[in-house]
């Protein structure tokens, strides 16, 4: 199942192992308010209405649970909590989800049906699940069908969040969340610390850092009066945009870094250049969703990445009636592909790459 994923687009090379697995026999379901192109490939797309996705989870358990299609024997062994979850999605009968979701009950039940009686299958989930008020409560909605049915641990099965940005995973592997050390250990346990303290001979600070909404309550206080930000352009990702522009406004001290001159580089403040992927050599983990020039696989694997051109452009500081600008060049360091050859050329070659994949594909 394809959940609010439209992966033909934005994970283009594990789309292309769907599609190998539906050649195979596979069966492929869609579900997203939009008929994507993803959802053109499928055997069944339903076409739920936007925020309703709890329900239809909750419609297709409890459909699992009359067929007779739980596995008790793993629900016994490996999870807690089942007969709670039972009561509680026994309200969401097949009527009541074609009310909410906009679903046909005919559909859900099929579906509900094909999952629950699948020696293997799995639930890959992207933006469409987790850019909502309620990310946490949707994706445990899907985690709860997998552990319904058993379908976690075993060949041709489980649960796969597709990453959205590249090298997300390869981030989250080298500590950069703020409750996490590399690896992700534990931040707050004694004993995960301690291998990195005489690793790094420097003392670790104990405590949780702030996420990027705690980041910005924090201006709103008074707390945090410096940020620098490399990579990411929250004064266009914020829901609340003029609130964020009014944030960073008001900050003693902001560094903008990043390939682009994005809209999060203000006046009067500090904006440097840097290198794209194209430009740097070393290695990642990712959820597949670039070229196979731009780090891993789909199963995080580690792939080394060489430069395809060299940097251009130097650090001096050069001086600006809005930002200071850390280019000689800014119009090389901050081109549109972030490496020194013209927009329309890198463009060109993307084009012709996903042209190879689109022929492979029909």
């Amino acid at each position: 199942m394809l959940w609010g994923s439209n992966a033909r687009e934005t994970h283009p090379i594990f789309f292309h192992h769907l599609l190998r697995g539906v050649r195979n026999g596979g069966r492929l379901v869609a579900i997203d308010p939009r008929r994507t192109s993803s959802a053109e490939w499928a055997d069944l797309w339903l076409g739920i209405d936007v925020g309703s996705d709890i329900a239809l989870a909750n419609a297709i358990a409890r459909e699992i649970i009359h067929s007779g299609l739980a596995d008790t024997k793993f629900i016994e062994r490996a999870t807690t909590g089942f007969d709670d979850y039972a009561k509680c999605v026994e309200a969401y009968t097949l009527e009541r989800a074609e009310r909410e979701t906009g679903v046909p009950a005919s559909a859900i039940k099929e579906v509900a049906d094909a999952y629950g009686r699948a020696n293997r299958a799995m639930i890959c989930w992207t933006l469409g699940i987790t850019e909502h008020h309620n990310a946490v409560d949707n994706v445990l909605a899907l985690i709860n069908l997998a552990l319904l049915t058993g379908k976690v641990g075993r060949y041709g099965c489980g649960l796969n969040p597709l990453r959205g940005q590249n090298n997300v995973q390869g981030g989250g592997d080298m500590g950069a969340i703020p409750n996490r050390l590399p690896g992700f250990q534990d931040l707050e346990d004694p004993a995960m610390r301690a291998p990195f303290e005489r690793a790094w001979n420097a003392k670790v600070p104990p405590k949780r850092g702030y996420h990027l909404s705690q980041m910005f309550e924090s201006m709103d206080h008074g707390e945090m009066r410096a940020v620098y930000i490399v990579g990411e352009n929250p004064a266009r990702s914020e829901a609340d945009q003029t609130r964020a522009v009014r944030l960073l406004s008001g900050l003693e001290h902001l560094v903008v870094q990043d390939i682009f001159l994005t809209q999060s580089r203000l006046p009067g403040r500090v904006t440097t250049s840097r290198s794209s992927v194209r430009s740097r050599s070393g290695s990642g983990a990712t959820g597949g969703s670039r070229p196979p020039s731009r780090y891993g696989t789909s199963a995080g694997a580690f792939r080394r990445c060489t430069p395809a051109c060299p940097t251009r452009g130097s650090t001096s500081l050069a001086a600006s009636s809005g930002p200071a600008l850390l280019s000689t060049t800014p119009e090389r360091s901050f081109c549109t592909r972030g490496c020194g050859r013209t927009p329309w050329r890198v463009r060109s070659r993307r084009l012709a790459w996903l042209s190879t994949i689109l022929r492979s594909t029909s």
